[in-house]
């Protein structure tokens, strides 16, 4: 973090998506050094028959087309999201579409999906594959902006990936793709889930692979409950809480504030983290769920884990601290579980509704 505090002041002189681009070149050539950090036992965790050495993951939007998933899982996190892919290749909204919030420690992007296509993400993923199978790697699905039937874009992206991936988001709630958060009502999302099950029983795979479900913090209170009925009737294997949000401006103080798009950062914590306990609520605790929104320390992974979180997930404070963040968060969720009395992750998991 250190090496990173002393080169940010230079890479913030250039424009987010560049910067991003600049690591991925850097991850893709070995430039940006692995942290192979031992995690202490307190972290291991087992869940969909997986060992995840750590909880603590990376979110979709970093490695859009899935270049990147070994070295970022070699820089400490106990997996790694990739996407979001669609069928087609897009270029997303306009640029300047990505904006750093340097004083709110927050991100607004409204990328819109922008990806080179699935034909291209699959190969990536395959030539993982050939690699060893690094770790535990997921792959978030999406549909296209231009799409005349969205439901049957997560379809095709899951019928060509099954076997490639760890598990599945369905990425349902991002607000930077006209209408897509529409599929969060009960009657679409029931039959997207449906045709998705479907497609993954067809596929007669020997091992079962995860589908997850993304949601938006802006729901209401009738919206979260359709939504876990519907996740629980369907029987998902978990949920991550949550994408980014349209509100929250109002606190705001940087130059970027006045942005369209969707709010990532510390801003989003509060939020993000009712959201949690209220769907661990929900759905009685009888799925996992990956929490989301404002992590940059251990303490607030912890607190994304007491409200009934499995795993937690993190990007935006990446941009302001650097990839030696990771460990620092594993390092003191060791300590905050083990000051509490925790023998295992597994036994804090929600332990605030207990």
């Amino acid at each position: 973090m250190g090496l990173y505090n002393l080169a940010r002041s230079m890479i913030f002189t250039l424009s987010p998506e560049r910067a991003h681009g600049l690591a991925l070149f850097g991850l893709k050539h070995g430039l940006i050094f692995s942290d192979h950090h031992q995690d202490d036992d307190v972290l291991n965790i087992k869940l969909w028959d997986m060992d995840f050495p750590n909880p603590v993951g990376l979110a979709a939007g970093f490695d859009k087309n899935a270049e990147v998933a070994c070295p970022m899982l070699a820089q400490g996190f106990g997996f790694v999201e990739t996407g979001t892919v669609t069928p087609k290749p897009q270029s997303g909204n306009p640029k300047p579409r990505l904006f750093r919030l340097t004083e709110d420690k927050a991100v607004i992007n409204r990328m819109g999906f922008n990806n080179l296509g699935l034909a291209l993400y699959a190969k990536n993923l395959k030539r993982r594959a050939g690699l060893g199978k690094c770790g535990i790697v997921g792959a978030n699905i999406g549909a296209n902006k231009d799409s005349e039937d969205p439901a049957q874009d997560y379809v095709t992206c899951l019928k060509s990936l099954l076997g490639l991936a760890s598990y599945f988001t369905i990425n349902i709630s991002s607000p930077n793709t006209p209408g897509l958060r529409k599929l969060q009502g009960r009657a679409a999302l029931d039959d997207l889930l449906a045709r998705l099950v479907a497609v993954r029983e067809a596929a007669d795979l020997k091992v079962k692979t995860p589908l997850l479900v993304k949601i938006a913090p802006d729901l209401d209170e009738g919206e979260r409950a359709d939504i876990a009925d519907i996740v629980l009737k369907h029987d998902m294997d978990g949920m991550i809480i949550s994408n980014t949000t349209i509100g929250l401006r109002g606190g705001l103080t940087s130059e970027y504030a006045g942005e369209g798009g969707g709010l990532s950062g510390a801003p989003l914590f509060d939020l993000s983290t009712e959201l949690l306990s209220d769907m661990y609520r929900l759905t009685k605790g009888r799925i996992p769920l990956i929490g989301v929104g404002g992590v940059a320390s251990g303490m607030d992974a912890y607190r994304k884990i007491r409200a009934g979180a499995s795993l937690v997930q993190l990007y935006s404070a990446l941009v302001f601290h650097g990839p030696g963040l990771v460990r620092k968060i594993k390092l003191e969720l060791t300590a905050a579980l083990k000051k509490d009395g925790f023998s295992s992750l597994k036994d804090a998991i929600g332990a605030d509704h207990k």
